[in-house]
């Protein structure tokens, strides 16, 4: 009598199975779960009206740093020092260049409100999970001293997460897309996909545990947004001996480096994390002008073919994340080589 049931429970469970493979080959479901992850989290900023939050201040405030006056005014700084000494020879605007503008453009328009939300709303989780997370007011303790803290734990959970942006298949396939860059420039800081975003909503724990202690100001958030673009410009210098502190731009090529792993050199303002995690390479002569990008271009680039299709290469980009893996993800680590 249970014979029945029984193959009617293998079967219900072969078709489980066949469907969700047929859907797994028409798009990477790990990247949908990202998506849906973020409209949760902004499901509940709604919900609790971003704990009181100004949003459309935020926002401003968030444009301010990413395309405010002080903001372009370093822009335009970096941009001259690429003409003036660059790492690699190249037009001025190059396919890649012109590719970041619409990343530029992005960020400041949709990725600010997208941002914005993602951060007011996990900021909200924080607190209402666990409030025993926020510290009082530590009277002994100056509010410079907390800010600093605040800024330097940033920077820490900001290299960890763009650790797991390499070594976590489901956050490489939209970390993949700022290394796909292969003229590498200032304006590359924003050639990232807009949900990776929610990967780096950890970088936000310490200002939450600090808040009552200091926070950061508009101000040092544009030095350190300059900082990272600087890093990324198509510049040859290295700092000199504050390079082993601060990263420069020749110390970040390496980590956008065409060939071998790209999993060093992973810090966004200090070197630190890296010479802590045995993954810092320093440059030298021969690293300043290698070339950038992701080997095989398993990303569709703008400089492929005889024309550069910046809009239709843009929107292949944005949802390159969720298309199928034809093949397993290759993903080669320095620790290969240790």
């Amino acid at each position: 009598m249970d014979q029945p049931v029984a193959v009617g429970r293998r079967r219900g469970t072969g078709t489980a199975h066949r469907r969700w493979e047929a859907v797994n080959s028409r798009v990477y479901l790990p990247a949908v779960g990202v998506a849906g992850l973020a409209v949760a989290l902004i499901a509940i900023g709604v919900a609790t009206q971003w704990g009181g939050t100004d949003f459309a201040g935020s926002v401003a405030s968030l444009r301010l740093v990413l395309v405010g006056p002080v903001a372009l005014g370093a822009l335009v700084l970096i941009l001259i020092a690429e003409r003036v000494r660059p790492a690699q020879r190249r037009p001025l605007l190059s396919r890649g260049a012109r590719q970041d503008v619409l990343y530029t453009i992005l960020h400041a328009t949709l990725g600010a409100l997208l941002i914005t939300a993602l951060s007011l709303s996990f900021e909200e989780l924080i607190r209402r999970a666990a409030p025993w997370i926020v510290l009082p007011r530590m009277g002994l303790v100056p509010r410079g001293a907390a800010i600093v803290a605040i800024f330097v734990a940033m920077d820490a959970c900001n290299w960890f997460v763009h650790l797991l942006n390499h070594r976590v298949r489901a956050l490489w396939r939209f970390h993949e897309l700022h290394h796909s860059q292969e003229d590498l420039n200032a304006l590359s800081v924003f050639r990232t996909h807009p949900l990776i975003a929610v990967s780096y909503l950890l970088a936000l724990v310490p200002g939450v545990v600090l808040l009552a202690n200091g926070a950061l100001s508009v101000t040092l958030l544009v030095v350190y947004g300059s900082i990272v673009a600087f890093a990324h410009s198509n510049t040859n210098l290295g700092f000199g001996p504050l390079g082993r502190i601060v990263v420069s731009p020749n110390f970040h090529r390496i980590h956008h480096r065409l060939v071998g792993a790209q999993d060093v050199n992973l810090g966004f303002v200090f070197t630190i994390w890296d010479q802590l995690s045995h993954r810092a390479v320093f440059p030298t002569p021969d690293t300043i002008r290698m070339d950038t990008g992701i080997p095989g271009r398993p990303l569709r680039v703008e400089q492929e073919g005889t024309r550069s299709r910046h809009l239709a290469t843009f929107a292949t980009q944005l949802i390159g994340p969720f298309r199928p893996m034809p093949k397993p993800v290759d993903l080669p680590t320095v620790r290969e080589h240790d």
